[in-house]
C-alpha cells in the first residue's frame, strides 16, 4: 500500500530489518513492542487498521483530509 521497502518500514518502526523479514516469512512472530512499533509507522504514513465486523478485518489507506478552500 505504501510501496515501502523492508529497510524504510524498519527505518520508521525503529526495529531490525530481519525482524520484519522474520515476521513476513512466517519464522517468528515479533515481540508485542515491535508489533506496536510497526503498526505505529504504519498508521503514521496513513494506514489504517479495520477490526473485525463480519466481513473479515483489514487495512486500508486514510482518506486525505479536505483541502480548505
Amino acid at each position: 500500500m505504501l510501496a515501502w521497502s523492508q529497510a524504510e518500514l524498519a527505518m520508521a518502526a525503529k526495529v531490525s530489518r530481519m525482524t520484519l523479514v522474520d515476521f513476513e516469512r512466517g519464522a517468528r512472530t515479533p515481540h508485542p513492542n515491535n508489533l506496536a512499533a510497526i503498526r505505529a509507522a504504519l498508521e503514521a504514513a496513513g494506514c489504517e487498521f479495520i477490526p473485525e465486523n463480519g466481513g473479515g478485518a483489514g487495512v486500508r489507506l486514510k482518506k486525505a483530509a479536505a483541502q480548505d478552500a
